[in-house]
């Protein structure tokens, strides 16, 4: 904590440096992975998991209507 208190400017440099980073990251593999993930989302329910799967769909309706 000494360190950081004593290079407050280098640190606070630093940790805006990374969080560019983890922004820039974030935004290259969500749009990567977008048609991969609307495919995915087309996909019948795996064989014998149609309740589940009405269930979390309805559940999924209901978050978004929240939002």
């Amino acid at each position: 904590m000494s360190y950081i208190e004593a290079n407050r400017a280098e640190v606070e440099a630093e940790y805006q440096t990374v969080l560019k980073q983890v922004e820039e990251n974030q935004k290259y593999w969500e749009e990567r992975n977008r048609e991969r993930f609307a495919r995915i989302a087309k996909l019948p329910p795996p064989p014998g998991m149609e309740v589940a799967w009405e269930k979390l769909q309805k559940a999924k309706a209901r978050l978004d209507s929240k939002a």
